[in-house]
């Protein structure tokens, strides 16, 4: 091939491996690399056919074909050996720099003998030392050799000589380093250490291709065994987001998956087994196969543990398995693997690990993760606590309990009656005694326990308590009622009401019998106030009014008479309750919140704080209603506390959404995102996590926001986005997930997804009345677009976005979408013309609306504001789009232009006095360096001493994160516009204060001394 013609194809040749490297990881790649190095080896260029078997190493040791690197290894080694000339500096470096994955992969590898991996590392030492090369990664790979072997002795010291060596350009990054060393840490039990020599890994100081992503997995079980779950929890959710699409992470990836089988996420584990079916069978790398076997048998042995045995489970395709069918095939594999690399190595300490993993016991019961998963098997019922004997407890003792929790109205009462039912079906009972069993059966059924109440009624009678056989009577007129029966309920009980109280006149029974029936009674007329709604409300001879006789009438009965009575405290509360419940329809808030908090108070000076939850959770609601915010959180906290192990998982997953809710309004998005992840816990729990789970799961993803933590809210949003329905949780609900969603996938770099996002929230937002969220959305769509390299796709978006925002009339949004299209287009071929015509609109547009603007001072100003900015990116713009290849005299002339644009925002920014200091200064700076370009210094000079001039003496020390801002800002124009789409508070508010003049102040005098050089 001719020079000219080569040379091309070359090019092209480059081009192509550069856009292969881009590609997923996985066998395409792998076989696209292959037709490259066909292709450079019929191009006659020896550094062709060296750079292509560069890339096809690289895409084998970045997949799960590892094995396959040893070949094109050997040829460019061979290629180095014979012609060392041929390589370029840059394949020098790599050839040398992949000895070591070369060790790392003959390791992986149990069909290569040991001896041949120790003959390498003498080869790998002598060539670095030619080479001129510190003896750092050598050491390294010694390292890794005697670690995997279990030569603990060789490796430590290797260990020390690794870090006892200098760093050069072949030692592995400091961020793979790292995570090397902790996990040698880890395998001497010292996990703490581990964690910190991770820190700078885990916290993104150093990275590369595979860091964080293994160093997250790494820390997950460490992270579990030291108790600090919150952090093994946010290192899950980053990490497997990173490792999931990376083919060539498995032995990562593997994991994830022990995380959720240490932790009580059985189901979670099973989803990530099946989004990889190809990591059961994939052998070009056995040793992540035995890792991931390994951590199967452990997941699989945990779920037949929980049961069933024969529970489907993703497995090897090709067949259904089962989890003990997999268990078995999993450990025979991963045993099978381990003794290969034993055989290879001569000890058993491979085994011996795969043995210690798979044995694992679970660290944690469950750790709620906030992303959507069943409980793998219901969690059993708290059993009633045992009898305080010395012994196996008989009929008398369990009857003697019973009657014992009955009459202290304890939460386990029932569940002891049933025991004791149980333990007499051959035992002739009197009558007492199948009273209040059949009594508190009835109470088990509910709305089902008419009959049984009867029955217990007619009990009592013979037992010789008739008072307590007219309560019995008044219960199953209750239960009539909440099967919705009330007015054939209320006729039930008038007959019991007034026999007992006849009766307690005689002094025929006593106050909790009367009061048991009275309060039934109260409860009927309770039920039917809820049944008739508003309709209930009129009149003094109202259902209303009846009904507040009636409660009133159990506190006559009561007050006064409980003693120690605890259910006779407990009608008390209750009463009180009913009456708060009264006062709510009526509408008197205030004296409802009081009553309530009367009530539960009674409750828990009862000793039955259960019994408070439920109008504590009322009383929250009413203080929430009046605004009484510290009093809302104060009650959602009692309600919870005194709940305990008794609140059902739905209630506990409500008022822990409410308590979400309460703190996150006064900013503590941290607790209100701890609340929210228990919330889609229980309501998981509860098996709502389609419902009051996925609206948890919206909320957790919205505090995660604000807290920054962008990966795991991404987790949480997409998960909770598989349930959210438009019919179930409101289109606004979805809108702001999909909204969520996309800030986080755009601060995560993943601007594809995160431009589908926001273009799904768009098309939903699309058919509402108010059109802003559209706009905005539609906005933030294109900006995402063009960061993802769509620059069509992004001006069209925009396009559509400048279109809302003028029907709406939002002229900050129109003129900021027509900026950013006029930079899309100036980076397009032959697009300055195109871009300085959109830039122009803009400023057209801004001074229409400033001439339609009247006598608004602060509209006038925000436009004035915008109109300075506009300029100021027009001269940026100008001054970008000068060619390098134009002539001279017309590089000025759009130089002279550009500063005559930015010279126009100063005068604006000037106009605004104090508010705009910060786009003044900013723009003097821009103008000053174009002078200089236009050989000023003079002017430039003046521009600095104006800038010094305007900040005064230096101020307090600067911050980085606001410096690193202002930097990105200059460096992308549109950066500003992202921030504040659509127009949001004042044109130019100082957002940093003094950090900003520093950085002002610094570059303005680097400037001035630029500038006196020139002139002197």
């Amino acid at each position: 091939m001719s020079g000219v013609d080569g040379e091309a194809a070359f090019d092209a040749l480059r081009r192509a491996m550069a856009e292969n490297s881009e590609e997923p990881e996985g066998p395409a790649r792998n076989a696209r690399a292959e037709q490259l190095l066909a292709e450079a080896e019929k191009l006659n260029i020896p550094l062709a056919v060296i750079e292509a078997l560069g890339h096809q190493l690289k895409v084998y040791n970045y997949s799960s074909e590892k094995a396959k690197m040893f070949v094109p290894f050997a040829r460019l080694l061979r290629m180095w050996d014979e012609r060392p000339e041929d390589f370029d500096e840059y394949e020098t470096h790599s050839l040398h720099w992949v000895f070591k994955w070369m060790t790392a992969g003959m390791l992986d590898q149990p069909h290569i003998p040991l001896a041949a991996m120790e003959k390498w590392l003498g080869e790998m030492e002598h060539r670095y030392r030619l080479a001129g090369h510190s003896e750092r990664a050598v050491r390294s790979a010694e390292y890794s050799v005697a670690a995997h072997i279990g030569d603990r002795a060789r490796a430590e010291r290797a260990y020390a000589a690794w870090l006892a060596a200098d760093r050069d350009a072949m030692a592995d990054c400091h961020a793979c380093e790292l995570h090397e060393q902790g996990w040698w840490q880890v395998r001497q039990g010292r996990d703490a250490e581990a964690l910190d020599l991770w820190a700078p890994v885990l916290e993104g100081e150093f990275t590369c291709a595979h860091e964080p992503h293994a160093a997250l997995a790494s820390s997950l079980a460490p992270l579990l065994r030291l108790g600090r779950l919150e952090e093994a929890r946010a290192n899950h959710l980053r990490g497997f987001r990173l490792v999931r699409s990376m083919e060539s992470m498995r032995g990562a990836y593997a994991d994830h998956v022990e995380f959720c089988a240490l932790s009580g996420n059985e189901a979670r584990g099973l989803e990530l087994l099946a989004e990889r079916p190809a990591y059961f069978t994939d052998d070009g790398h056995p040793r992540s196969r035995l890792d991931f076997m390994a951590v199967v048998t452990l997941l699989m042995d945990r779920l037949v543990e929980l049961g069933p045995a024969d529970r489907p489970v993703p497995g090897p395709a090709g067949r259904a398995w089962t989890a003990a069918e997999l268990a078995a095939h999993a450990r025979e594999e991963a045993l099978a693997l381990a003794a290969r690399f034993d055989e290879r190595n001569g000890t058993a300490h491979v085994s011996e690990r795969a043995r210690a993993r798979m044995a694992q016991h679970p660290l944690v019961d469950r750790l709620p993760l906030g992303v959507r998963a069943a409980r793998t098997v219901a969690a059993p019922p708290p059993a009633p606590p045992a009898p305080a004997l010395a012994q196996e407890p008989g009929l008398p003792a369990l009857i003697a309990e019973a009657r014992r929790l009955s009459d202290t109205l304890r939460p386990n009462a029932v569940e002891a009656w049933a025991a004791v039912a149980r333990a007499a079906q051959d035992v002739e009972l009197d009558p007492r005694d199948r009273a209040e069993i059949a009594d508190h059966e009835a109470m088990d059924r509910g709305p089902e326990g008419a009959a049984l109440f009867e029955r217990a009624a007619e009990l009592y009678e013979l037992a010789g308590d008739p008072g307590e056989a007219l309560a019995a009577h008044a219960r199953a007129a209750y239960v009539r009622a909440l099967a919705g029966e009330v007015d054939e309920a209320l006729t039930a009980v008038d007959g019991p009401y007034d026999e007992v109280l006849a009766l307690y006149a005689a002094d025929g029974t006593g106050v909790r019998q009367t009061a048991s029936v009275v309060m039934s009674r109260a409860r009927i007329l309770m039920r039917q106030v809820q049944e008739a709604g508003e309709d209930g409300e009129g009149g003094e001879g109202g259902i209303l009014s009846e009904a507040e006789r009636a409660v009133r009438e159990v506190l006559a009965l009561v007050e006064g008479r409980t003693e120690d009575d605890v259910r006779l405290a407990a009608r008390v509360a209750e009463a009180q309750a009913m009456l708060a419940e009264l006062a709510a329809r009526t509408g008197d808030v205030e004296s409802a919140a009081e009553l309530f908090t009367r009530a539960a108070a009674g409750f828990v000076e009862a000793g039955l704080p259960w019994f408070a939850v439920e109008y504590e959770a009322r009383l929250a609601g009413l203080l929430h209603h009046l605004g009484d915010l510290a009093g809302t959180e104060r009650a959602l906290r009692s309600a919870l506390e005194h709940g305990g192990p008794h609140l059902e998982p739905v209630g506990r997953a409500q008022l822990r959404l409410q308590l979400a809710e309460v703190v996150g309004g006064r900013g503590l998005a941290e607790e209100a995102a701890e609340h929210a992840l228990e919330a889609a816990h229980w309501a998981d729990e509860a098996g709502e996590g389609r419902t009051l789970g996925a609206w948890a799961r919206h909320q957790l993803g919205g505090y995660l926001v604000r807290l920054g933590r962008w990966a795991e809210a991404a987790e949480v949003l997409e998960s909770a986005l598989h349930d959210l329905r438009p019919e179930t949780h409101g289109d606004g609900v979805v809108v702001q997930t999909q909204w969520w969603l996309g800030d986080c996938l755009s601060e995560l770099g993943e601007h594809r997804e995160a431009a589908e996002r926001r273009l799904q929230a768009a098309e939903i937002a699309r058919h509402w009345p108010e059109q802003h969220d559209h706009a905005t959305l539609a906005h933030l769509a294109a900006e995402s677009l063009g960061a993802a390299g769509l620059p069509a796709e992004a001006d069209r978006a925009y396009a559509r976005a400048g279109g809302l925002w003028r029907e709406i009339g939002n002229v900050h949004g129109l003129i900021r979408s027509l900026r950013a299209r006029a930079w899309l287009a100036l980076r397009a071929e032959d697009g300055a013309d195109a871009a300085r015509e959109l830039m122009a609109r803009a400023v057209r547009e801004c001074e229409a609306a400033l001439g339609d603007a009247g006598s608004d001072e602060e509209a006038r100003a925000r436009l004035v504001g915008e109109l300075g900015h506009t300029h100021r990116q027009f001269g940026d713009l100008l001054a970008r789009s000068v060619s390098e290849d134009a002539e001279d005299d017309s590089i000025r002339a759009v130089l002279e232009e550009a500063l005559t644009q930015v010279a126009e925002s100063i005068v604006l920014f000037a106009s605004l006095g104090e508010d705009a200091l910060d786009a003044r200064t900013g723009a003097e700076l821009a103008a000053g360096w174009l002078a200089a370009d236009l050989s000023r210094p003079e002017e430039a000079a003046a521009r600095a001493r104006a800038v010094l001039a305007a900040y005064g003496a230096p101020g307090s020390p600067s911050d980085d994160d606001t410096t690193e801002r202002d930097r990105r800002d200059a460096d992308d124009p549109t950066a500003r516009d992202r921030r504040d789409v659509g127009g949001g508070t004042g044109p130019c508010r100082r957002d940093a204060g003094d950090a900003t003049a520093q950085a002002r102040r610094a570059e303005a005098a680097q400037m001035l001394a630029l500038m006196e050089e020139q002139q002197d």
